[in-house]
């Protein structure tokens, strides 16, 4: 059950970039289509942070530490362009347009994330 809240926050927070940032695009033709393209983008962000963000993070720890974390956005950016290659790949209508409307696209999902997050149980029982 979390893996589907994960990947319905994430699709909001997609949905919300994709409103904000002028990078980013949904270019499906109906409602329906834009959800489903929004749970695909998700998944492929999804599947993309599992498998590639453990690795960047032991690699890329000098540059963590030598910019106190700024490096992070840089690497999000560059993730959430990764997603949008994947999603060309897939013929799934998400697209960024270059590195800046990645960055600030990966800034407004880690903050819409967060913020969704806030609301969500974790499972965990508090006392």
């Amino acid at each position: 059950m979390g893996f589907v809240i994960r990947t319905i926050v994430t699709a909001v927070a997609i949905w919300v970039a994709a409103a904000l940032v002028d990078g980013i695009h949904l270019d499906a033709s109906t409602t329906g289509r834009n959800v489903a393209v929004l749970v695909i983008a998700a998944l492929v962000i999804g599947v993309i942070n599992a498998v590639l963000k453990p690795v960047i993070h032991i690699l890329g720890c000098p540059l963590y530490v030598l910019t106190l974390g700024l490096f992070a956005l840089v690497v999000n950016a560059l993730l959430l362009e990764l997603t949008s290659w994947v999603c060309d790949k897939l013929n799934v209508p998400f697209h960024v347009d270059g590195f800046w409307s990645a960055f600030w696209g990966a800034i407004v999902i880690g903050v819409v994330s967060w913020l969704l997050n806030l609301f969500v149980p974790d499972g965990k029982r508090r006392a």
